[in-house]
């Protein structure tokens, strides 16, 4: 009866974070113990916590001082210099820019709506359908998930109580490989719709546009390398990187002013509000959860189905591309961990960080679904194209996500592989 209420709630339309919070109070009423109300604005409030949340709202607002300044455009200078002569030479560099902006913003509705603005026109000049152009930037907005900063990497470190740093290590190996796969989508498709060739760029262009991105490749080499390096916490890169953005914006590139930096600061705080209530809400959410005894219920009735580790990652795997269908990564990720991240660690051995990278890259693709897909309409919006059509185009790309969620069940090394290579 209990889970009969939180559906309706969502069915109706409640927002997420008070559905949960609506579905707490009626679970702890069900189970008879009324006493957990003392506790309630305790739990409530525990849930923000963490210091590692800090990171959170520090990378939104270096996107906003990123979007503001012109960092994103030199990025995608950059990359047709030095691919914008080959055959499908734009989409290429359509997905490289994508990959340069997830190892910034770690959004994936952001990165879309800025790649949306910069590279779709630019596409749809030189003699690419508007359709595929839309398609291909949408799809590349699926980096965001696992390619450092990740916000969903944040939100899972936090829920799972993982250090986020390890976590962002965990998801560049896949990043690149997810990348690579893309590549191999963009060449079929550009044998498909023969896609033109660009114009021959010389080498002063290219020594031209390399000093012109330079300084904003500094953002993703300061996030990495303070954090590969141990010299500073997500949290700590995401503070030095925003005032970096600001320094690039406003005194480099000279398209940020300094009336632009109050409004980023009102935007990244407005959105982080919503974020961090509906983080407080899963607080509750997994209390309430964890006192009734779910995530055993959950573990006995998956090891009445199968005993194989990787069997269990492949029902996963399915259940959250359903659950990524109807609702949007982050409320997903809180209502999927706190039951099943137990499940897979103590029962079926398999690593937090591993489960980690799984979970954040599968709801991700959710964005790009109907009926839901925050990103797939943004997409649709911002390029003019019909959802229905752009959800067809994207398939392939969906594909390619299946096939390296495959690769991640069946070999932990591509996701551990290179935390313990650093020790």
């Amino acid at each position: 009866m209990t889970g009969l209420s939180f559906l309706a709630m969502l069915v109706i339309g409640v927002p997420i974070a008070f559905a949960l919070i609506a579905f707490a109070m009626i679970m702890i009423w069900a189970s008879g113990n009324a006493i957990l109300f003392q506790s309630f604005p305790q739990q409530f409030f525990g849930g923000l916590e963490n210091y590692g949340l800090l990171a959170l709202p520090l990378f939104i607002l270096l996107g906003e001082f990123m979007n503001a300044g012109g960092i994103g455009r030199r990025l995608m200078n950059l990359a047709v210099a030095l691919l914008g002569s080959v055959k499908g030479g734009l989409a290429y560099v359509n997905l490289v820019a994508n990959m340069m902006m997830a190892s910034i913003l770690g959004s994936t509705v952001a990165q879309i709506t800025i790649m949306s603005r910069v590279a779709v026109p630019e596409m749809e000049r030189t003699g690419y359908p508007r359709d595929v152009s839309v398609a291909i930037t949408a799809a590349g907005g699926m980096l965001a998930p696992i390619i450092p900063p990740s916000m969903l990497f944040i939100i899972f470190g936090v829920i799972a109580q993982l250090p986020i740093g390890d976590l962002f290590i965990a998801g560049i190996v896949p990043g690149v490989i997810l990348f690579i796969v893309f590549l191999a989508v963009i060449g079929w498709l550009g044998q498909r719709y023969d896609f033109p060739r660009s114009e021959k760029v010389t080498m002063t262009q290219r020594v031209r546009a390399a000093r012109d991105a330079l300084p904003a490749a500094l953002i993703p080499v300061v996030i990495i390398g303070t954090i590969l390096g141990g010299i500073a916490t997500p949290t700590e890169s995401a503070a030095v990187a925003s005032i970096l953005a600001i320094l690039i914006g406003r005194f480099v590139y000279r398209e940020m002013e300094w009336s632009d930096i109050w409004p980023s600061f009102i935007r990244a705080g407005a959105s982080s509000a919503v974020v961090l209530f509906l983080i407080a809400a899963a607080g509750l959410f997994s209390w309430v959860i964890t006192f009734n005894n779910l995530p055993a219920i959950v573990s006995a009735w998956l090891q009445s189905v199968t005993t194989s580790p990787l069997i269990f990652l492949l029902l996963i795997n399915l259940m959250l591309l359903l659950l990524g269908m109807i609702t949007d990564p982050i409320p997903a990720i809180i209502l999927v961990v706190p039951v099943f991240l137990p499940v897979a660690v103590n029962i079926y051995n398999i690593d937090p960080f591993q489960f980690g990278v799984i979970v954040c890259l599968n709801l991700t693709a959710g964005l790009l679904t109907p009926p839901v897909g925050t990103g797939l309409f943004a997409a649709s919006m911002m390029g003019n194209v019909r959802a229905e059509r752009l959800a067809m185009l994207i398939t392939p790309f969906f594909l390619a996500v299946a096939l390296v969620l495959v690769m991640l069940a069946l070999f932990p090394v591509l996701t551990l592989g290179l935390n313990n290579w650093l020790g």
